[in-house]
């Protein structure tokens, strides 16, 4: 059986999530509306979580958005939960929830990028420092160097979140 250790429990990760809210909003003080745009599966989990967090804190509306990347073929036409009128304009953050090659998050803001926005951020709950592409977190929960065989999951079990480090 493989070997899993948590990197990042539960109320680890809230108060990471709680910070990155805290930093999308200063971001985004002029903003009246927000899109988070969240890549499927886990990345769409964590915007989710982020949107809770930022109704609390905010006026600001955020709209959910849901984005589904092929991650075996990333080239191929990636799909959105809202249509691009939507999201036109506004400011997006595109969340994931582990950084490593960078394909899937550099593909993602390819996508946005055709259309005309206002402003334009990722945020990733683990950045693993293992970029093939010229790609970055604007936001980051943690930055963590770990050799290249290992593997970083995060976990949803219930109502609660893990990083584990496989």
């Amino acid at each position: 059986m493989e070997d899993k250790k948590v990197i990042i429990n539960d109320n680890q990760i809230r108060s990471k999530l709680k910070r990155i809210s805290y930093q999308i909003l200063e971001t985004n003080l002029q903003n009246s509306v927000l899109i988070i745009a969240g890549i499927e599966s886990n990345g769409y989990l964590i915007a989710k979580e982020l949107k809770k967090i930022l109704n609390k804190l905010s006026n600001i509306e955020v709209i959910l958005c849901k984005v589904k990347i092929d991650k075996k073929n990333p080239r191929k036409p990636i799909e959105t939960s809202i249509s691009k009128d939507e999201y036109s304009s506004k400011s997006i953050v595109l969340v994931d929830d582990v950084l490593n090659s960078g394909s899937t998050l550099i593909y993602g803001v390819k996508h946005f990028l055709e259309t005309e926005l206002l402003q334009f951020k990722t945020a990733v709950l683990v950045d693993r420092n293992h970029k093939k592409f010229p790609v970055k977190a604007d936001f980051k929960g943690i930055s963590l160097s770990t050799s290249i065989q290992s593997q970083v999951i995060v976990e949803f079990k219930g109502s609660k979140i893990q990083a584990l480090l496989v």
